[in-house]
């Protein structure tokens, strides 16, 4: 069966260049299945998973130091002077500088800077750490609510007579529609009266939010709260406002959102009036509270009770509403339906007093060496050092110039690379001109380019046996000869991988051999 897959016009057509000169990782796979494992073969039985990743160990592997490097990006240097590394870079091989007439110029590195982290100080010296982010999104409500925040829809509002959801016998009752919004920079819950069989209460609301505490050990709480304070009844009515209650703590788990009833005896009971609120180091539950009339208190866990967090990587933020009302009342009591109170909470602070953030930095993430080395010219473009004015031909000034770093007796320009932010720093003069990164991948960053070049292909098999024999229980005894083996055909693919071609080796020689004349 012939290995050339399609046609001669499919090829020439197509945009698959030259692509015979490689094997797929997939067929290496599959011929090594075939021809080294199974009964009296070398390798009586392994998983094709196992040799999957010995085969991209391999090719990785080879990758470094045996294929060619084909990779390169080519850019031009924004006024940031940077340039971002590929996502599949490993090294460079080479960075060059593409004149007008599209040659190659190289451009050497730069030993004698870099881009160090700068440290944040204050007027004294002293190291500024950056400062504990607040957890939680929307916690002062400046926008409406919306994610990450859940809450209990409100029920819409129902007019009945006779049997209702919230009691019985509730003849033209008009029952209003709640209210959960944050429309006013604050959180505001405005809740009617519901008649129960025992008392009238307003339904329990809830609003929560999950929050990452898997980096913190103690966290604070703060908060600002109103509630809704008690109101008589009027004069000629039976109806009257007992106030509201209002909590904000940490629980462990969601509250259940399908539970909004408070009265006793009701299988849609609500269990969130009751929350396994999380302790806090003084043992108590780890949340605040708002009785009956308090007007925008200021409410706060403090230091010596906050909360050890230490023990969980997510915890919720749960705020609960509720409002109660006078119990007399009638059924035929048309006008407390219309009774309601509010109660609202804004400016919820939740930190950690115990800063586990790094030392401060400048938010771009660039220190002074670097902004002083991109704003300045570099050395081996001061055309006063050695460069003629009117021909561009570089000579010694008067006298000679011993210990020239023969890296900076060119005007091409220079670079460092920052692996920490993953980025190439050039030198001033490099701006708005083109750049070559060639560089070196492993291999493995898309299906496509897992493929081995032919020469190399036996080195990958001899890569994987030696690999699955060193590794076995079975085996152990083949681990030697397949090393030699290796070895043998790794360097065997580095001396057919280095193109060396005779014609070119002769006609090197023979430049070498010419006589220069005086």
């Amino acid at each position: 069966m012939a290995l050339f897959k399609g046609t001669q016009q499919h090829y020439y057509q197509g945009d698959n260049h030259g692509d015979y000169q490689f094997v797929s990782l997939r067929d290496i796979i599959n011929q090594f299945m075939v021809i080294y494992v199974g009964e009296g073969k070398i390798i009586p039985k392994i998983n094709r998973t196992d040799v999957s990743f010995h085969a991209q160990r391999a090719l990785a592997e080879l990758s470094f130091d045996t294929f060619k490097s084909v990779k390169a990006h080519e850019i031009i240097v924004p006024a940031t002077l940077q340039m971002i590394l590929p996502h599949d870079y490993v090294n460079y091989t080479k960075l060059s500088l593409v004149d007008s007439s599209g040659i190659k110029l190289p451009l050497y590195p730069t030993k004698h800077t870099s881009n160090p982290f700068d440290i944040t100080q204050d007027s004294f010296g002293n190291y500024i750490f950056e400062l504990e982010p607040e957890l939680g999104v929307n916690m002062y409500f400046d926008d409406p609510l919306m994610p990450p925040w859940e809450w209990i829809t409100p029920t819409p509002a129902t007019a009945t007579n006779g049997t209702h959801a919230y009691g019985s016998n509730q003849v033209g009752w008009t029952y209003y529609s709640d209210e959960v919004s944050a429309d006013t920079n604050t959180l505001v819950f405005k809740q009617f009266a519901k008649k129960s069989w025992a008392r009238n209460l307003s339904l329990l609301y809830c609003v929560w939010q999950q929050l990452d505490v898997s980096n913190m050990d103690i966290i604070n709480l703060s908060s600002t709260g109103t509630t809704q304070g008690a109101v008589a009844a009027n004069p000629g009515t039976t109806h009257g406002i007992l106030g509201g209650n209002l909590k904000i703590g940490f629980t462990s788990s969601p509250p259940d959102p399908t539970k909004t009833l408070r009265y006793s005896g009701s299988p849609n009971y609500t269990p969130n009036e009751n929350l396994q609120y999380i302790l806090t180091s003084a043992g108590n539950s780890a949340f605040l509270e708002w009785q009956a009339g308090e007007s925008l208190a200021v409410k706060t866990l403090e230091d010596e009770d906050s909360v050890d967090v230490s023990s969980y990587n997510t915890i919720y933020v749960v705020i609960t509403s509720a409002v109660d009302f006078d119990s007399g009342i009638a059924n035929t009591d048309i006008e407390f339906a219309n009774t309601f109170g509010t109660n609202s909470i804004d400016d919820i602070i939740i930190k950690s007093p115990i800063s586990t953030q790094p030392l401060g930095t400048n938010p771009t993430r660039t220190s002074t060496t670097w902004e002083n080395f991109k704003s300045s010219k570099p050395s081996e473009n001061n055309i006063n050092d050695y460069q003629d004015y009117e021909n561009n031909v570089y000579w010694p000034n008067e006298g000679e110039r011993y210990g020239l770093d023969p890296s900076h007796a060119q005007v091409n320009g220079s670079f460092y690379i920052d692996e920490k932010l993953g980025k190439i720093n050039f030198s001033s003069n490099i701006s708005g001109q083109t750049v070559i990164l060639d560089y070196i991948s492993d291999s493995l960053g898309t299906e496509e380019e897992m493929k081995a070049h032919k020469f190399a292909e036996e080195a990958m098999y001899k890569y994987i046996a030696h690999a699955i024999v060193s590794t076995s229980s079975y085996a152990q005894a083949l681990a030697p000869r397949f090393k030699k083996e290796k070895f043998a055909a790794i360097r065997q693919a580095k001396l057919r991988l280095s193109n060396i071609k005779l014609e070119e080796i002769t006609q090197i020689l023979r430049g070498k051999s010419k006589q220069i004349k005086h």
